[in-house]
């Protein structure tokens, strides 16, 4: 997903990190890489705050996560999905309570149900339909 959020926003290398979680290292292990990935984030000059996202509330990344955000500077979001990361990178400059909510709101906002019938705004043709003038108005 970093990957991903370098294609759309390539100058945000500096302020986007990411750790994978290795299912053969130990929470702490974990802990601790991410404690410096974040350590490194925080020491670039344009950085005071950070959002940490995870994918899944209760999973080893999410309960890592909490043991690494203090809720002053740094923040932990769940849930992650590409919308939200890119809604967050985006809006990486503003202050750290309008950047999670804007997270939040990509993130619910980038799932839909997408239908295959009809294009929205068009009437389904009925085949025993006797209007004959199928274009839109």
């Amino acid at each position: 997903m970093r990957q991903c959020a370098l294609h759309v926003f390539p100058d945000c290398g500096a302020t986007v990190a990411a750790v994978d979680v290795q299912p053969n290292l130990s929470p702490e292990e974990t802990l601790a890489t991410a404690r410096i990935a974040l350590q490194q984030l925080l020491d670039a000059p344009q950085v005071r705050t950070a959002l940490v996202l995870t994918d899944l509330f209760g999973a080893t990344p999410s309960n890592v996560a909490q043991k690494l955000v203090d809720g002053v500077n740094t923040r932990l979001v769940t849930g992650v999905n590409l919308p939200m990361i890119l809604r967050a990178v985006s809006y990486r400059h503003e202050p750290l309570d309008a950047l999670v909510a804007r997270a939040v709101s990509g993130g619910t906002q980038g799932v839909m149900q997408v239908a295959i019938t009809a294009p929205q705004n068009q009437k389904r043709i009925q085949h025993h339909d006797p209007d004959t003038h199928y274009h839109q108005q």
